[in-house]
C-alpha cells in the first residue's frame, strides 16, 4: 500500500508541476498579447515617446531663456531711449 501511495503522490505532484509549467506559459503569452494590444492603441493615439517630450522641454527652456534676455535687452534700450530724448 506504501508504494501505491507514493505513486499516487508523485503522479500528483508531476501534475501539479506540469499545470505549472502551463499557467506560466499562459501567464506569458498573456502579457505578450496585452503588450502588442496595448503599443497598437498607443501608435493609434499618435503618441510622442519620452525622447521627444524631452527634447521639445528643452527646446522651450531654450526659448524661454532667450525671451527673457530678449526682454531685459528692450527695456534696457528703452531706458536708454528715454534718457537720450528730451521731454517734448
Amino acid at each position: 500500500m506504501t508504494q501505491t501511495s507514493n505513486r499516487i503522490f508523485d503522479e500528483f505532484a508531476r501534475l501539479a508541476n506540469d499545470a505549472a509549467g502551463v499557467a506560466s506559459g499562459v501567464r506569458r503569452e498573456v502579457e505578450t498579447m496585452v503588450r502588442s494590444q496595448a503599443e497598437r492603441i498607443l501608435r493609434g493615439m499618435d503618441v510622442v515617446t519620452r525622447e521627444e517630450h524631452e527634447a521639445v522641454k528643452e527646446m522651450a527652456a531654450k526659448a524661454r531663456d532667450e525671451n527673457e534676455k530678449l526682454a531685459a535687452r528692450i527695456a534696457a534700450l528703452e531706458e536708454l531711449l528715454k534718457t537720450a530724448t528730451p521731454d517734448v
